[in-house]
Formats: structure tokens, C-alpha cells, sequence
């Protein structure tokens, strides 16, 4: 089912499978920010990450001695999400643990998505909630994708992304498969702050730039449209596409949380930054998409 929010600036589509943006369009032109999905390149739009960010080693993990199974990202993104709240400009999705998410996941928990208009900008927050008696131990994330280019008769590499600010900065090094081969490289940026597109940066899957908080705006000298991706309390922040010589699309992730190691099978409990939330307590991670107006 969808539901929509709109203010004078933007309106926005919603699913309430995965809680999923799947719009996000300027009211001055038109202009579709939100990657719509395509089959061809990637089905989805803007998916959330819970209660893994990334791959794990055969798609499974242990916990207190047993054996788990659980998908790219986690179970989040193809799970039904109830509506808590929802009014003009803001929409509360929920989604509570279940036999179904016991299966995959043993744990007690309540995951709100909240997404809030304000002015020309779309706040999404996660609110985590530990209903169990135990730890609760999860990572979260963020995963928009963009429509690209930001003005008909652009190409690609017409295009860059630029931090708010200058600094060196490392990625993460990936396996084939996209785990984690347990080793960061220097990425070296224009002014330690641009990265121009194209296509061949994705060859070997994402970039993961080690990150905490800022922003990461998408841009084009031959355009005045912008999109910035603004976040903090993250580790990572991922800049990904399929790899394709057409691709119309970018995406900017920032997540609280890392692939599985290459070759590992994780044990949950120490497995490389992953929340701990206590009993009762609750944890909140957000991030804005700012667009041009």
C-alpha cells in the first residue's frame, strides 16, 4: 500500500513494504530526486537496513551457540511495516518482531520509521527498541538511490560528489563477493573533498568510506539542482550502483554498521560494529535528503 506526505516544496510516496521511499519530487519543476527501481539495474528505490547492514559469509550467523540464516541487509526491506501515525507531512511506520523475524533473528524489538517534511528537506529517523530481556544487537542503515542525470542532457560524468568538508579519507577494501577483507585504503579525493563520477568507481561493487557525521552532496557544474545526503553517528558511508556503462542512477548509504568478514561465518555477539542495546532502552539514528529549490 502507499501512503504520501506533501508540503510547498516536495512531495513524497511511501510503501509500507520495507517502509520504503519511493518518491521524492520538487513541486517547483517536477523533478524526481528518487531512483523509481528498474529490474534492469536495481529493483528498488531507497531500501532500510535492519538488523545487518551488508553481506554476511554464506548468508548466516551464529548466535549462543546456534546457527542463523539471514539475507543481504537484513530482513527490514521486504517486511510489512504497520502505520503508527501519519498525517500531511509526517508518516510512522512500525514493524515488531514476530515467529517469522524469531526464525532469523531471536530477538525481541521494535523498529520505527519515521519520516518528516521540513521545508526542502526529508528527515528519516530509525528508533530501535529493545522489548527482551537480553542485549538487543543490530546495525542499521540508509540506502537512497538517485536519479542521475540532474538535467536532461547531462551525462554521468558530468557529475561529482562533494563532502561538506576536507579531509583524507579511507575506504574499506572488499572481496568479490563484497565481505569485508579486514583492510582500509586511502581514496584520494579532488581537494580532499570531490569524487567526479563514472561508472568504472563501481567495478568492484561500493565505496565505503570511513565516516561520523556530515554531508555528502550530489552535484553538477552544468546544472543547479542538488541532492545532499546529510548524517551522523555513522561508521560508514556508501556510495554505490550497478556496475553498468548506462546506469542511471547513484546511491548514497550511510550506515552504522559494516559487511561480514571475508571467509568468517560472525558470531553475533562480537561481531565488528554492531549495536548493543540494553533491556527497555531505546536508539535513534537519522539522516536528512536536502534538494535543490
Amino acid at each position: 500500500m502507499f501512503y504520501y506526505l506533501e508540503n510547498e516544496r516536495l512531495k513524497a510516496k511511501f510503501t509500507d513494504k520495507g517502509a520504503e521511499l519511493k518518491s521524492l519530487c520538487s513541486k517547483k519543476d517536477g523533478f524526481e530526486y528518487i531512483w523509481p527501481g528498474d529490474s534492469r539495474y536495481w529493483e528498488d528505490s531507497a531500501i532500510i537496513l535492519f538488523p545487518i547492514c551488508g553481506r554476511l559469509q554464506d548468508k548466516k550467523y551464529t548466535f549462543m551457540g546456534k546457527e542463523y540464516h539471514m539475507d543481504l541487509h537484513g530482513f527490514a526491506k521486504k517486511s510489512i511495516f504497520s502505520v503508527a501515525e501519519h498525517t500531511s507531512d509526517k508518516i510512522v511506520f512500525e514493524l515488531h518482531d514476530s515467529d517469522e523475524t524469531q526464525a532469523e533473528y531471536p530477538f525481541g524489538f521494535v523498529l520505527k520509521l519515521t519520516y518528516t517534511l521540513k521545508d526542502n528537506s526529508l528527515e528519516t529517523k530509525f528508533t530501535v527498541i529493545n522489548t527482551g530481556k537480553d542485549d538487543l544487537l543490530f546495525s542499521v542503515g540508509g540506502h537512497p538511490g538517485f536519479n542521475v542525470p540532474l538535467e536532461k542532457g547531462l551525462n554521468f560524468t558530468d557529475h561529482y560528489l562533494e563532502f561538506d568538508k576536507a579531509e583524507k579519507r579511507t575506504k574499506i577494501l572488499l572481496a568479490d563477493s563484497g565481505l569485508y577483507l579486514g583492510k582500509d585504503e586511502y581514496v584520494p579525493l579532488e581537494n580532499d573533498k570531490i569524487l567526479r563520477l563514472n561508472h568504472s568507481l563501481f567495478s568492484q561493487d561500493a565505496i565505503f568510506f570511513s565516516a561520523k557525521d556530515g554531508s555528502l552532496t550530489l552535484k553538477s557544474d552544468k546544472s543547479t539542482r542538488w541532492v545532499k545526503v546529510s548524517y551522523s553517528d555513522v561508521t560508514h558511508l556508501g556510495v554505490w550502483q550497478t556496475y553498468a556503462d548506462d546506469t542511471p542512477f547513484i546511491c548514497i548509504e550511510p550506515w552504522h554498521g559494516i559487511p561480514g568478514f571475508e571467509g568468517k561465518v560472525d558470531d553475533f555477539a562480537d561481531k565488528n560494529e554492531m549495536i548493543h542495546l540494553k533491556d527497555g532502552k531505546s536508539y535513534i539514528f537519522s539522516f536528512d535528503i536536502t534538494v535543490s529549490f
